[in-house]
């Protein structure tokens, strides 16, 4: 189990280098007017001296030296327009509780609702249950989410009188952004669960618990679900950290002070050390939750082996 984790750990870390390698270069070579709030007022001595004061003149092996120091200090520099000269983690330590709270939330919606869903299709297989589900689905994935997002904000501020934006202390303003953010988890829940389930269905076990009278109620929750759930965990991890760190367009579209609508406003300012930080973020929550999710996996099921070749993804 210890070589096992050692080496997913060591996979993880080559992936974030190799992550964060990429994101500082594409960065560096964005245009030079993030780094400053007054560009168009600055003369030539002054930009250069600006970028000089930031090391932007360094060679580029040497600037990324310089920033995996400061990173490894919590140092991400500091915000040129969003908040001038402010720190970019005291920014973001103000948003990232707003977004945590409604992600947990929206995500507590989801296994709720999505986990149900995939188990009561998968028990109706081909009846009027499993068709009304699979309808929900295919909406869902088809449809853009920008589309039935903005239906939900227009309805259900009118017809059920809740806040068009978001406020923080009234708790009738949190129903419609998570609700947005939960309905692509609960089909995504819904649609792998039944699929795991309906693969169980059709193993051997199953028709000889069948053969010895056990009911259809019992097969399916004592033994099917049970299962079918540990291919789900490996997902699970994923998109719950993906969740609370905030929804780019849901927070946008409800003005939430959280991580997604900061993110889009600093693309907007062109305010480069806060987009860098943030992309940074987001690609360490992705590799960290797919590290937890096989983790979870093996501890799960015993006949998943540790070994090199079937262990790692």
């Amino acid at each position: 189990m210890a070589k096992y984790l050692a080496k997913r750990i060591g996979r993880s870390l080559i992936t974030l280098f190799i992550i964060i390698c990429v994101v500082f270069i594409l960065m560096r070579l964005m245009p030079i007017e993030g780094y400053f709030k007054n560009f168009d007022k600055m003369t030539d001595s002054q930009i250069q001296a600006g970028l000089k004061e930031q090391g932007l003149l360094d060679p580029m092996p040497v600037q990324l030296l310089h920033f995996f120091q400061g990173m490894l200090r919590g140092d991400f520099g500091v915000s040129h327009s969003y908040r001038e000269n402010v720190p970019v983690t005291e920014v973001l330590r103000d948003k990232l509780p707003v977004s945590v709270k409604l992600g947990s939330l929206s995500i507590l919606v989801s296994l709720i609702l999505g986990i149900p869903l995939g188990a009561v299709m998968a028990r109706f297989k081909g009846r009027i249950p499993d068709k009304l589900g699979t309808l929900f689905i295919v909406f869902i994935q088809a449809v853009p989410a920008a589309v039935y997002y903005l239906f939900i904000q227009m309805y259900g501020t009118t017809i059920l009188g809740i806040p068009l934006l978001f406020d923080a202390g009234n708790a009738k303003s949190w129903i419609l952004p998570v609700l947005s953010m939960s309905l692509g988890n609960i089909a995504y829940y819904g649609m792998w669960l039944r699929r795991y389930m309906v693969d169980e269905i059709n193993k051997d076990y199953v028709r000889l618990a069948r053969a010895k009278g056990a009911s259809g109620g019992s097969i399916m929750f004592r033994h099917v679900f049970r299962n079918a759930f540990v291919p789900m965990v490996q997902y699970l991890p994923s998109s719950f950290l993906n969740t609370v760190i905030g929804s780019i367009y849901v927070e946008s579209l409800y003005s939430i002070p959280g991580m997604g609508g900061l993110l889009v406003t600093v693309i907007k300012n062109s305010d480069n050390n806060m987009v860098q930080a943030i992309v940074l973020l987001y690609a360490t929550v992705g590799v960290i939750g797919l590290l937890l999710g096989d983790i979870m996996m093996t501890i799960l099921d015993p006949r998943i082996s540790l070994g090199a070749k079937e262990g790692g993804r």
